[in-house]
């Protein structure tokens, strides 16, 4: 197999690049692909997931790209493809589609054995949610304010969040797979918890604390979430989904 020079313009997979031992071969990235935060800095930045250079794209002469439909711009990638001999799409939308990516970009890159490690500890996390039992509870997971935002549940976010009992609740007649959220169409009160993502917004304790206030909500039931744990599926959704389960856990306790 001729090596590979890859640019990736998605973060979580920029990361699966590195644990399947591909980092040599990686030879561009966006300013979000962070991790593995020392080893990714020796990575040519080619822009944002949705500003991508093109020019300096096509000057690092890749021989794949890798992409995800939500994540990217569709002319962007179009133009790309040009270009770029072989372009990886993606679009994982359950939380077990984390394996097919595993086994994909192991057979693409020839890196099976480091694929298998993998697809084998996200089957250990994963069966250690199946074990526990959670009751049901209707939670808002938001992503944006002003205007605010949530997700579908037809996204790998929501599907996450499910592992652990965590039901996404979607504005009434909404289509979008990213829709606004109308609070008088979709009371807070009515919610068992509200979830501030620390990504695409970052959110943090005090924005949880003043929406409670605002809405006349317990604290309790307003929480801040690492976004990263439910929407990178990557090797990171194997401690997200531990994750997850440490943080129903602690919402239950919040709750009573």
């Amino acid at each position: 197999m001729i090596a590979p020079r890859i640019v990736s313009l998605v973060p979580s997979l920029t990361e699966l690049l590195f644990a399947l031992e591909l980092g040599e071969h990686v030879v561009g990235r966006t300013g979000f692909c962070i991790h593995p935060k020392d080893a990714v800095r020796a990575v040519p930045k080619v822009g944002g997931t949705k500003t991508v250079d093109v020019e300096r794209v096509i000057a690092l002469a890749p021989t794949h790209l890798v992409v995800n439909v939500d994540e990217n711009e569709k002319p962007t990638v179009e133009r790309l493809a040009a270009h770029v001999p072989e372009v990886v799409v993606t679009h994982p939308r359950t939380a077990a589609d984390t394996l097919d990516l595993f086994e994909r970009f192991g057979r693409t890159f020839d890196r099976v054995p480091q694929a298998a490690r993998l697809s084998d500890e996200w089957l250990a996390a994963h069966a250690a949610t199946r074990t526990r039992q959670w009751r049901a509870l209707d939670v808002a997971y938001l992503i944006w304010k002003e205007p605010w935002m949530t997700v579908s549940r037809d996204t790998f976010v929501a599907d996450m969040l499910a592992q652990v009992g965590l039901r996404v609740r979607v504005p009434p007649g909404a289509t979008r797979r990213y829709p606004e959220v109308d609070w008088a169409a979709m009371p807070p009160a009515d919610l068992d918890l509200v979830l501030f993502s620390s990504e695409p917004y970052r959110f943090r304790e005090r924005d949880a604390a003043a929406f409670a206030r605002g809405h006349g909500l317990p604290a309790s039931r307003c929480a801040t979430i690492d976004g990263e744990m439910t929407s990178w599926y990557g090797p990171r959704a194997i401690e997200g989904l531990r994750y997850l389960a440490r943080l129903r856990d602690a919402i239950d306790a919040r709750l009573g």
